[in-house]
């Protein structure tokens, strides 16, 4: 059993909504031989220094986040992919305690293969930035200015994939091309978007 870690207290001491769900959800990964942090503001359960699992809260839901669960065999089908663009991780989401009670040994073993993952070595195989699509508005933009277009292609391909989702998310040509000219900037000074 692992010890709790009282920097993480305050996590679970503030919310009140999911209070009796995340406690019996911390309750659980404590059981694990996981090591508790305080990460990204959240509860982070690791394994030898390897993020394993996160504990986080949203309106309507509370969920555990396996960082490499899309390398998890989900044999109970509860893994859920929290957006289209997420590569890796994948949620096992709940919206009241019983349900957290319910399948406690099954996320206990999803817990214990995730270790085992992370003993391999396996690496998720993520998606080049290359892969995803270029905006119009952002390709029109790299044609006509070729030192941001160098500068882009200099950027991290983390940086880069960020830039593409942000330019290509809004249904609006003209939304995008405002997101393009308001980052054009930044990107020529080697900058990443939330940099």
């Amino acid at each position: 059993m692992s010890h709790v870690n009282p920097q993480v207290d305050w996590y679970f001491n503030n919310e009140k909504k999911w209070h009796e769900e995340i406690s019996q959800l911390r309750k659980i990964m404590l059981d694990c031989p996981l090591t508790e942090e305080l990460k990204w503001g959240v509860p982070c359960y690791t394994f030898q220094k390897n993020n394993i699992v996160l504990i986080h809260t949203f309106k309507a839901y509370c969920a555990i986040l396996f960082h490499k669960g899309v390398l998890l065999k989900d044999p109970e089908g509860i893994l859920i992919q929290q957006t289209e663009n997420v590569q890796s991780a994948r949620q096992v989401r709940f919206t009241n305690l019983q349900e957290i009670l319910v399948v406690e040994p099954i996320l206990k073993a999803y817990v214990n293969e995730a270790i085992e993952v992370e003993k391999s070595g396996v690496k998720v195989p993520f998606k080049k930035a290359t892969e995803f699509a270029v905006a119009d508005e952002f390709q029109t933009k790299l044609e006509e200015n070729p030192e941001l277009n160098t500068a882009f292609y200099a950027l991290t391909p983390g940086r880069q994939r960020a830039y593409l989702l942000h330019f290509g998310a809004p249904k609006q040509s003209k939304t995008r091309e405002a997101r393009v000219e308001k980052c054009v900037e930044q990107i020529l000074s080697g900058k990443g978007l939330n940099e």
